[in-house]
């Protein structure tokens, strides 16, 4: 049941409180919509540059990349791309020198040559990017979300230049007719996949919020068909659960989705007033514990300072159905604040 009005505003008062300033920023910028060039919200974010949490993410960073092609940029879940999605997340200060090199490194891998060439196949063998993107019976087999998250954290953190314009394009460029994007090689995918549209749909959101650009606005409201079209969550068909695993709550995403991840790339989009999500708005509402917060169900990492495959150097919180989680809870109350249900 959701909450009392008062009891949401404490919540919100404690969380603009918590002595973790990722936490503040979330609040105050996403939350109770203050302006992210105010005097206070830059104060936050330069304690969030310089809190512990920061520190232990950037650790990749400060270690020597592996021999090779990725060279340990995407590997998971320590690679330096998802700790500059986190960064994007946290309200890291934009155009920071200290990160420069870690995201020249990651745009640097997301946009070399070989992506910009479409190879025609009609089988459905796994092809090294190296030998291009296939394009199989017209549509290119993709791993959108790679590209999509590397946008997303770019048009946060750094200004806009021609690497994030050239994802843009490319996004845009291996979009499907039905809107979204999938990476699957059968020559019978025809729809695109939820987990592949939500992080180029989002980056897309951020592009477009940066640049005023309308193709891009235009790319990310067509992949929000992908979502809206299944009420986030329900199979157009029968109206059943798509997965049981979208109907859990985590932090954070990654490349995978659930509703709230939905709902909060939606929010971004400006489609979070859609009738279409009202389902899911009220699913996520019957979530809510008590005034106290929403959960983290599952977790999709391990916390290691070892450099461990699955691992991250963050601890974003113990799962349990009955225990707040505040990076859930801020997500969640960002989400009821874009739709109009949460008095502020």
């Amino acid at each position: 049941m959701p909450a009392s009005r008062a009891a949401r505003q404490q919540l919100i008062r404690r969380l603009a409180a918590s002595p973790e300033p990722g936490v503040r920023w979330r609040t105050a910028v996403r939350v109770l919509g203050h302006s992210p060039g105010a005097g206070r919200v830059r104060a936050i974010e330069a304690e969030v540059r310089r809190s512990e949490l920061v520190h232990r993410l950037l650790t990749r960073g400060r270690q020597p990349f592996r021999a090779g092609r990725h060279g340990g940029i995407y590997r998971y879940w320590q690679g330096i791309h998802w700790a500059l999605a986190s960064l994007a997340d946290l309200g890291y200060p934009s155009d920071d020198p200290a990160i420069r090199p870690m995201l020249d490194r990651a745009l640097a891998m997301w946009t070399e040559p070989d992506y910009d060439r479409s190879v025609r196949t009609t089988d459905a063998k796994v092809r090294s990017v190296h030998d291009g993107v296939p394009l199989l019976h017209g549509r290119h087999r993709r791993c959108a979300s790679q590209q999509g998250n590397a946008l997303l954290y770019a048009s946060r953190l750094a200004s806009p230049d021609e690497r994030s314009q050239h994802l843009a394009e490319l996004l845009a460029k291996w979009q499907w007719d039905d809107g979204g994007w999938n990476c699957s090689r059968s020559p019978t995918a025809h729809v695109s996949s939820f987990m592949e549209t939500l992080t180029p749909m989002r980056g897309l959101a951020a592009y477009a919020a940066r640049t005023d650009s309308p193709g891009a606005r235009r790319t990310a409201t067509r992949a929000a068909e992908i979502f809206l079209e299944r009420r986030m969550y329900r199979r157009r068909k029968d109206g059943a659960v798509m997965r049981s695993k979208f109907l859990e709550l985590h932090y954070p995403l990654y490349w995978h989705y659930d509703v709230l991840g939905g709902l909060k790339g939606m929010a971004e989009v400006g489609r979070i007033d859609d009738p279409r999500c009202r389902d899911a708005l009220d699913w996520l509402e019957s979530r809510e514990l008590s005034g106290s917060g929403w959960p983290a169900d599952a977790r999709y990492f391990r916390v290691s300072d070892d450099y461990r495959f699955g691992a991250e150097y963050v601890n974003w919180g113990t799962p349990g159905r009955n225990r707040p989680n505040v990076w859930v809870t801020t997500d969640a109350l960002f989400v009821l604040a874009a739709a109009g249900r949460l008095a502020t």
